[in-house]
């Protein structure tokens, strides 16, 4: 636990100790204000007549796809740039352990990039009429729904990192592994005409679940998959690191 707590920290440091970290998620929650409050489009809560935060949870997961691996894409890439990726796995710590505080951070930080959430949340049930007259079921399922999809997006960013000695790759190899993992198994179910089928490939995907528990109904299958894919990804990783050492 304290090798855990330590790798959480120093990764947490190094993002917020330079100006990447606060231009990544300056981006993503200027861009996310701007669909929401300013530019007209679907997402604009004003514009929709609703005191509703549905548009945010419609847009994060795919600007998620972007955040995640920007997050995750320095993570065991730069330390392997820097020549410290061997120092790193030669201390008498566990690799699932160097892996859990690596991703752990990044989980960190994409769940930061949610607070302001709280406060448009806040913001939302003021402009209701009547005042809090506001749907927080679907509210919390959706926001609990994105904190566990960056949970998997975070395990699919750190094992693009742990196997490529690029950042670029690092990011592109994880960001078209979420969007595979989810809309591209909805897609793919989209083209069976048998019903059970069709459900059982989308299923695999992250979106019928996300989705799923966007409805403010916390089902056990659901965080189920969440933990199950993620746990995946971090196994993973924590293969690829024994096999450097």
């Amino acid at each position: 636990m304290n090798i855990i707590f330590t790798l959480t920290k120093r990764e947490l440091r190094s993002f917020f100790g330079s100006a990447t970290g606060y231009i990544v998620i300056s981006i993503f929650l200027i861009g996310t204000a701007l669909f929401l409050w300013i530019f007209p489009n679907q997402y604009n809560v004003l514009d929709s007549g609703y005191a509703s935060l549905d548009g945010l949870f419609a847009l994060a997961p795919m600007l998620f796809l972007f955040l995640c691996p920007a997050i995750t894409m320095r993570l065991f890439a730069e330390e392997r740039q820097q020549g410290t990726l061997e120092l790193l796995l030669s201390r008498p710590a566990s690799k699932l352990s160097i892996t859990l505080g690596k991703a752990f951070a990044g989980w960190l930080l994409s769940a930061i990039t949610l607070l302001p959430a709280l406060i448009w949340f806040l913001s939302i049930n003021f402009l209701s009429e009547p005042a809090f007259n506001v749907d927080s079921g679907a509210f919390w399922g959706s926001f609990i729904g994105l904190l566990f999809l960056s949970m998997i997006y975070i395990s699919i960013g750190t094992f693009a990192s742990a196997i490529s000695g690029n950042q670029v790759v690092a990011f592109l190899a994880a960001a078209v592994g979420c969007f595979v993992l989810y809309i591209g198994f909805d897609f793919l179910g989209s083209l069976f005409t048998n019903g059970a089928t069709s459900q059982f490939v989308r299923g695999i995907g992250i979106d019928s679940h996300y989705k799923s528990i966007s409805r403010g109904v916390i089902d056990s299958r659901d965080l189920t998959y969440f933990l199950v894919v993620s746990a995946i990804f971090i196994f993973c990783t924590e293969k690829v690191l024994q096999r450097k050492k």
